[in-house]
């Protein structure tokens, strides 16, 4: 299978690891050569209940059960689908009210700049520097690394870029912007938090000029922070909401949430403003639907903070520079990104799956299932500090 993976299946690094995976359940992933490994990664945020939760997976026999796709979306009313955007809608605050469900994150960005250009009648976009919002082209080029995006040229017209928690910047915003897009918390910049009220001031010039603010929560969403979302600990409102990652408990999914003012408007002028084959899947439904209930209803989002704080005491090293981030999202600065890939390949030897960050290697990527018990927190954390002592 090792061969036949770098012989067939396309690759995105020239390192990938190629470790063949026999199973995961709960917290750990078991490779075919009989070990177990503690995961600290959770597939890049999106396991967000660990590995094959019973409820995810009773969610998805029962609807396998009864049928899989029978229509494009929007047209017919299925339960699974019809339910999440229900509970989604009585879980977050006005005026986050209809929800349009897609594939993936990088989908919802996309269907949401569709949605900011076509209520508010604008063309001009403003994102920011060292974002990160996905690969397809239209998400492509809301994001704000030149070296990822120069080979594809050219992208979206039109979009200009800012300077994440510098409010010196807002003049960049205007009466001709549609929208600004940002990461709640930057994601592959390092886990960057707003700072000084940033997004209380960031909205207040949104809404000043008129224009709306998306805010991408496709990582830190679904109690990672401890908070369903992560705006909810900033005092702010988006206008649109965009979720996918660990909304579906490791299936792929997505969805864009806003007014059913805005929503309304991909309905008409043109009809099928945006549309998807597969969105709205009931299988992907009946699984975001379960992890959400089990989010929402288990208490993970209450022990949250108290996980974050022992990560924080027990991750003190002279190698460690600082750590980014907020709840179980946290990037450890180790110096530089060739140290960083050489203690995430020993660390996988000893048992641990750590992974880096897109953008800044040199952050050690700590993003486990919010299910991480306590104990496998200190383990996790012990092996770190061994490797870090190893050199």
């Amino acid at each position: 299978m090792h061969n036949d993976f770098f012989t067939y299946q396309a690759q995105t690094t020239k390192f990938a690891a190629g470790f063949e995976v026999e199973k995961a359940e709960g917290n750990y992933i078991y490779g075919t050569d009989g070990k177990r490994y503690l995961d600290f990664v959770a597939g890049v945020s999106a396991n967000t209940l660990g590995h094959s939760h019973p409820k995810v997976i009773n969610a998805i026999k029962e609807q396998a059960d009864k049928y899989l796709h029978v229509m494009v979306y929007g047209e017919y009313a299925q339960d699974k689908p019809v339910a999440l955007c229900k509970l989604l809608a009585e879980a977050t605050p006005e005026p986050l009210e209809m929800t349009y469900l897609v594939n993936s994150g990088a989908e919802a960005i996309d269907g949401s700049l569709k949605l900011a250009k076509r209520f508010t009648g604008r063309e001009e976009i403003v994102s920011f520097k060292n974002s990160y919002h996905g690969n397809t082209h239209g998400a492509l080029s809301v994001s704000g690394s030149e070296n990822h995006k120069r080979e594809f040229r050219p992208l979206l017209p039109m979009v200009s870029f800012i300077e994440f928690n510098n409010e010196n910047d807002f003049d960049k915003i205007t009466e001709k912007t549609a929208c600004v897009i940002l990461e709640t918390i930057q994601g592959a910049a390092g886990f960057l938090v707003p700072e000084n009220d940033y997004l209380i001031k960031l909205k207040r010039r949104c809404e000043e000029v008129g224009a709306l603010l998306i805010l991408d929560e496709i990582q830190p969403g679904f109690g990672r922070t401890g908070k369903l979302f992560s705006f909810e600990h900033y005092g702010i409102v988006p206008d649109i909401l965009v979720m996918g990652k660990g909304m579906g408990g490791g299936v792929p999914v997505g969805a864009f949430m806003s007014s059913r003012e805005m929503m309304d408007t991909l309905s008409h002028s043109p009809k099928l403003g945006h549309i998807t084959t597969f969105g709205g899947n009931p299988l992907i439904a009946a699984a975001s639907y379960a992890t959400l209930k089990e989010v929402l209803e288990s208490g993970l989002m209450n022990e949250v903070e108290e996980k974050e704080k022992l990560f924080r005491e027990l991750l003190v090293h002279p190698k460690i520079k600082n750590i980014n981030g907020r709840g179980l999202m946290l990037a450890v600065n180790l110096g530089s990104p060739e140290y960083t890939l050489q203690v995430a390949k020993k660390c996988m030897e000893k048992g641990l799956i750590v992974f880096w960050q897109l953008y800044r290697n040199e952050y050690l990527r700590i993003s486990p299932p919010l299910t991480l018990s306590m104990e496998e927190i200190r383990q996790g954390c012990q092996i770190i500090l061994d490797v870090l002592n190893e050199d």
